[in-house]
């Protein structure tokens, strides 16, 4: 894992929010660098190099293959990563409140029985 995977996985790997993640999760023929099944939701943390060369047109087909299978992307600048993890975290649970809500699916207290 790269240094803002880290960081970010620092915060993620405490299931914020009751949101539960996972680091390196395979896909097919691809490694997620984080994934929320329960919002079917991939976070991809890219650095400098996924805007050269081929970079962009692997990580469309990658995307798409995902899509496919009914697995949504967000994409996130490293650099994001490490100005502020805490921001980057708060904006993805944001996000994953967002799509379950979207989804029809309870809150992650309710689910658990938690009052």
């Amino acid at each position: 894992m790269s240094l803002p995977e880290v960081l970010l996985w620092q915060h993620l790997r405490g299931s914020p929010s009751g949101i539960r993640f996972r680091k390196q999760h395979p896909a097919g023929n691809y490694i997620l660098d984080f994934f929320c099944a329960r919002a079917n939701l991939a976070i991809e943390i890219d650095g400098m190099a996924h805007g050269m060369g081929d970079a962009p047109q692997k990580d469309a087909r990658r995307d798409a293959w995902l899509a496919a299978h009914r697995i949504d992307t967000v994409r996130i600048a490293a650099c994001d990563v490490l100005r502020d993890p805490q921001i980057v975290v708060e904006t993805i649970v944001a996000l994953v409140g967002d799509r379950l809500e979207r989804f029809g699916k309870l809150p992650m207290t309710e689910a658990k029985g938690v009052s």
